[in-house]
């Protein structure tokens, strides 16, 4: 059923598709959230809030988790130091901010750590024209990330090494028994509104034991939520590099072409990267 948007709402929110797979793992409270923005902003909110008070979140400093609209944030505060000191979530009614708060219930520790090692960074150097190489990784990591788990060495190393051949053609079996994705950059999850070959995310690489695959989606989700954000909080020099960029449409099961071999022919999305280097 399509859904209708009424008259002077932000628009997008009709068109987030719940069944596609980047989607379905947020649906059960999205899809509710969804019925909300299309009334409003404020009925978004209200939504978003009772949640935050159900569910006893935090954020980077322990504060209880609330949102409140993006005009209501005091003249001259720093985001991620607002969030850290008060809580509050500034929240426009858009797409971007709709995924950003999907994210503080679908993985709550990780979304604390980056915002505990953001306002950590502010207080040490003071909001700049630029965030630094740590702050950068942080944000780059918050908008566009993916969290590849995986209990294969070989398919990491495969990834790492831009192996598409082996990791998304040869060992297509793989996929859900030995390594998978969630998507977690909410700036990604809005481009995946419309989705486009090129589209790429910086795969965050999560050993995890052979076992995680009998689990369940709830508790795989939470133990990368609390692997990934323990390891976000105590590795010192964060950098870029840390990240593996993966074409969110090559993962296999995700996109009726790539059924196809010669859909990773493409070299100007499936790239050969570092290792020519």
């Amino acid at each position: 059923m399509q859904v209708q948007e009424a008259p002077g709402v932000g628009s997008g929110f009709a068109d987030i598709d719940w069944s596609t797979p980047w989607f379905t793992q947020f649906a059960a409270r999205g899809e509710r959230w969804q019925q909300a923005a299309l009334q409003s902003h404020a009925a978004l909110l209200a939504e978003m809030n009772a949640d935050a008070l159900a569910m006893r979140q935090r954020t980077g400093r322990s504060q209880r988790l609330a949102f409140i609209a993006q005009d209501d944030l005091p003249p001259g505060a720093a985001y991620e130091a607002h969030i850290a000191s008060t809580g509050c979530v500034p929240t426009r009614h858009n797409l971007h901010d709709f995924f950003n708060g999907s994210m503080w219930f679908a993985f709550p520790r990780i979304k604390a750590a980056l915002n505990a090692r953001q306002s950590a960074a502010i207080d040490v150097l003071g909001v700049g024209p630029t965030r630094g190489g740590v702050r950068d990784t942080l944000t780059l990591f918050d908008e566009n990330a993916l969290l590849f788990a995986c209990a294969d060495p070989a398919l990491s190393a495969a990834l790492r090494g831009f192996d598409w051949q082996t990791l998304l053609v040869a060992q297509r079996d793989a996929w859900g028994a030995r390594c998978e994705v969630r998507c977690f950059g909410h700036a990604l999850l809005e481009k995946l509104i419309a989705p486009f070959k090129a589209c790429t995310g910086h795969a965050w690489i999560v050993d995890v034991p052979s076992e995680y695959f009998e689990w369940g989606a709830a508790t795989r989700d939470a133990w990368l939520d609390e692997s990934v954000s323990t390891a976000l909080l105590g590795t010192e020099a964060l950098t870029s590099r840390m990240f593996a960029p993966l074409p969110v449409l090559g993962i296999p099961g995700w996109w009726p072409e790539n059924e196809a071999p010669a859909f990773y022919e493409d070299a100007s999305v499936f790239r050969a990267g570092r290792r020519t280097r």
